[in-house]
Order: C-alpha cells, then structure tokens, then sequence
C-alpha cells in the first residue's frame, strides 16, 4: 500500500494544508475585518479634523 516515507509525506502535507487553512479562517474572520475597521475610523477622524480646521479658519 504505503512505504513508510509516502505516509510521512501524506502527513507533512496534510498538516501544512490544514495549517493553512485555519489561518486563513483566521485571518478572513479577525485581522481583515479589524484592518478594514481601522482604517474607517482613522480616514474619518482625518475628515473631522479636517472640518474643525476649516471652521476654526473661517472665524
């Protein structure tokens, strides 16, 4: 069936598949969404200040 060295080889690639694959899960559901999350609320705290200066150089 299996010499010895095509079972580890079957094993090295399922463990580097199924790594791979949760960090993508992990990454999918975590760190993309926090990145995105982050981004939004620094640009729209760039736009309020840019606002607030606009005002203040109005008066």
């Amino acid at each position: 069936m299996f010499t010895f060295e095509q079972y580890l080889g079957f094993l090295a690639f399922a463990t580097i598949l199924t790594i791979g694959f949760w960090l993508m899960i992990f990454l999918i559901t975590f760190v993309v969404p926090y990145w995105i999350g982050g981004a939004l609320m620094e640009r729209l705290k760039e736009m309020r200040d840019e606002k607030k200066a606009k005002r203040q150089a109005l008066n």
